[in-house]
């Protein structure tokens, strides 16, 4: 397999956050110039059958979840995105020393973002939404190209999924897995395999198939990275690492020092428009238990000159129609047309300061919200267009 190259996911969980809530949060790093689309599916059509990126599997017999996803405009699923449930999911390409018969990642079948999108549409919790992508994972097996112009582009995938009370790391290796639950503290993934003698749930046969493969020997502890890794980007899984411990010295982490850290230029987490694999969409997530969870997406690349614009789950919610890229070749939605050519402009600095601006005075605005809301009384439909209203006043500002 090719190697894959960058994206990162976080999570951090009380007592080390702000307000107990468990904050999440994701770079998606792609192929330059591959358009990244913002998208709320409710109450999608159903058949007996339902097509993926590249196979065909049986629909879920359950109702299936709203769902918000940042997702590559020319795939069916998704790198990370939010269901109504307050389930929220990222997955990254991992190296893996299985690449034969099942776990053949050239072959097409289920990409790691279609069992992304596959987890939040069927999953009500971040345990069964794990539960939905392995078993689909163990039945469909996972592979294809995960670039729409190169075929070499391929890959196993490793997911972080979380709630609002816990957070599950989950790591492949063709249809073997290995999962590790997170309760407390924080936990990153980057583009290798971290799961080494501790883990909670594993796929079935793990141990008698990795023997036969001659990938342990049967003697010593089974370690997951031991048997299946054949490397990863150790310096930007350290670097985000130190990130986390940092910003959460003082057990107060919120939305903000997630923003920051998906912006850290230096450590590789944030990459610029022109790297050949920039950084084409960034999502954080705030999830509470008994409160309003909030959703924030920049919908552009390079979240250090993008604006995250906030999302709230509510009957009549609505994302925009600028985020939504449209049927043509290039798939460019119009806040990407517009976000890049402002980038190439001389005052694109002043422009993004205006940005940084706003995203302060909406995340003041949302938490102002959150410490006055009461299910019982508090009306949501001032947040039905929360997202858009934001998109709206981004698109003034750029035109």
């Amino acid at each position: 397999m090719s190697s894959p190259r960058s994206c990162d996911t976080f999570v951090v969980l009380p007592p080390l956050t702000k307000d107990n809530l468990v904050i999440f949060g994701k770079n998606s790093d792609r192929p330059q110039n591959e358009v990244q689309e913002v998208i709320c599916i409710r109450d999608r059509a159903r058949n007996i059958k339902l097509k993926c990126t590249y196979i065909t599997i049986d629909e879920s017999s359950e109702p299936i979840n709203s769902v918000i996803l940042s997702k590559p405009a020319w795939m069916w699923g998704a790198e990370m995105g939010a269901n109504d449930k307050n389930v929220v999911i990222g997955n990254e390409a991992v190296w893996t020393s299985n690449n034969e018969g099942e776990g053949d990642a050239r072959q097409k079948r289920l990409l790691g973002m279609d069992l992304v999108r596959l987890g939040l549409e069927r999953g009500n919790s971040a345990e069964s939404a794990l539960n939905v992508i392995t078993n689909l994972l163990e039945k469909h097996g996972q592979g294809g190209p995960c670039s729409e112009f190169d075929d070499s582009h391929f890959y196993h995938n490793s997911f972080l999924i979380a709630d609002a009370k816990e957070a599950w790391v989950l790591e492949t290796s063709g249809k073997l897995w290995a999962a590790e639950k997170i309760t407390s503290g924080y936990r990153n993934i980057s583009n290798g395999l971290t799961i080494m003698t501790k883990f909670d749930k594993y796929s079935r046969g793990l141990f008698v198939k990795a023997e036969a493969t001659g990938f342990w020997n049967g003697q010593d502890e089974f370690d997951f990275m031991k048997c299946f890794s054949s490397g990863g980007d150790e310096k930007r899984q350290q670097e985000g690492e130190r990130l986390l411990r940092e910003g959460t010295a003082l057990r107060s982490f919120g939305v903000k020092d997630m923003f920051n850290v998906l912006r850290h230029k230096e450590s590789g987490i944030c990459r610029g428009c022109e790297d050949t694999f920039p950084t084409q969409g960034s999502q954080v997530s705030a999830l509470s238990f008994d409160g309003l969870s909030v959703h924030w997406f920049t919908a552009t690349p390079d979240p250090s000159i993008s604006y995250f614009k906030p999302f709230v789950f509510t009957p009549n919610s609505h994302v925009s129609p600028y985020t939504e890229s449209p049927n043509e070749p290039k798939r460019e939605h119009d806040l990407y047309k517009l976000h890049a050519k402002c980038q190439a402009k001389e005052n694109s600095e002043v422009v993004s300061k205006i940005l940084r601006e706003m995203e302060d005075s909406c995340l003041f605005e949302i938490e102002e919200f959150l410490s006055n809301y009461d299910p019982d009384n508090t009306s949501l439909e001032e947040l039905d267009n929360l997202m858009k209203d934001c998109v709206d006043t981004e698109v003034k500002l750029y035109e």
